[in-house]
C-alpha cells in the first residue's frame, strides 16, 4: 500500500498534497513511512467511529461495487484498478456541487497554476 500511495500521489505538485485519511485497517500500517516522501500528515479516525468518515466509508462501498468483500486483491490487475479508479472520479458528488471529483481537481489545479 505504501508503495502505491508513493507511486500513485508522487507524481502530483506537492502543494497539492497536504493530507491523507485513512483507514484503521492493518494495510496502512506504514503511513509514517509515506509522510516524508510526500509531504503530508495522515489522519486516522476512532475505530468504529465510521460517522467520522462518511466520505471514506461512502468512497469503500462504491468500490465494493465493482471488487465485492473478499475479493484477492493479488489478482485483480492493474486494468482493473484503473478502471475503477476511472469510474469513481467520474460519479458527481453533492459535497463538489454535482461536479465529478475529475472536474473539481482539474479546476484546483488550472487556480494554482
Amino acid at each position: 500500500m505504501r508503495a502505491s500511495i508513493n507511486r500513485a500521489l508522487g507524481r502530483y505538485p506537492k502543494h497539492l498534497r497536504r493530507s491523507i485519511t485513512y483507514d484503521n485497517g492493518s494495510e496502512n500500517v506504514q503511513h509514517l513511512q509515506v509522510n516524508p516522501r510526500l509531504g503530508t500528515v495522515s489522519y486516522f479516525c476512532e475505530p468504529m467511529h465510521s460517522w467520522e468518515k462518511g466520505t471514506v466509508e461512502h468512497v469503500a462501498g462504491l468500490v465494493r461495487r465493482r471488487l465485492p468483500k473478499k475479493t484477492d486483491f493479488a489478482v485483480v490487475s492493474l486494468d482493473q484498478v484503473k478502471r475503477t479508479e476511472r469510474w469513481l472520479n467520474g460519479l458527481a458528488r453533492k459535497c463538489l456541487g454535482l461536479q465529478t471529483p475529475a472536474e473539481a481537481f482539474r479546476q484546483s489545479v488550472a487556480l494554482t497554476g
